[in-house]
């Protein structure tokens, strides 16, 4: 066995370090910005994104630990997401990274776009997935229901929906083509 792979180097590389790292300061810098804009947070999303290519480029290991970490130090630093909502928006980003890395890793059709764009999917419907379900069986377990579940998940959000399947598709393949990710295919 490869003495990297033994000592799981290959999930902690010098590269993925350093593109974590970048994903987490703007999962921090993003939202900063949008305050500026009421209820940006809910509709633009803008802490998903980094979180979302964060999977894509870095992983699993490190796009679990990228969602987990962001809104927990955007709540340290700026009490975004605030304290209702900061539990379910940890573990739905954390879910995000998580999944977009082990689907992009294990989803293979010999069409990158394909891949990227179907991890992607999956990954976006699980992470809201588990944010309802922390909202209807844990946190708001009265007063939670579809009705609240899909408008603040889809209705609000859609215009965050259609940036994250623009905007991450496109940062991948922009990342791969630079040559600061390996190739897929």
């Amino acid at each position: 066995m490869n003495q990297n792979k033994k000592f799981g180097r290959e999930y902690f590389s010098t590269r993925k370090l350093t593109l974590g790292a970048m994903s987490l300061a703007l999962a921090i810098v993003l939202p900063w910005i949008m305050h500026s804009i009421p209820r940006s947070g809910q509709i633009f999303l803008p802490m998903h994104i980094p979180i979302l290519i964060c999977g894509f480029v870095c992983g699993w290991p490190f796009g679990l630990l990228v969602g987990a970490l962001a809104p927990l130090l955007n709540h340290l630093l700026t009490v975004m997401p605030p304290q209702a909502i900061l539990v379910q928006m940890t573990v739905e980003l954390a879910i995000y990274g998580f999944l977009a890395g082990v689907l992009y890793k294990f989803i293979r059709t010999k069409n990158e776009y394909v891949d990227i764009y179907v991890s992607l999917i999956f990954a976006m419907i699980g992470g809201r997935i588990v944010y309802g379900l922390l909202n209807a069986l844990i946190f708001n377990a009265a007063s939670y229901g579809w009705n609240i579940w899909l408008t603040s998940m889809f209705v609000t959000a859609w215009p965050g929906i259609v940036i994250q399947l623009v905007l991450v598709p496109a940062v991948v393949i922009a990342l791969r083509k630079a040559k600061l990710i390996p190739l897929r295919y």
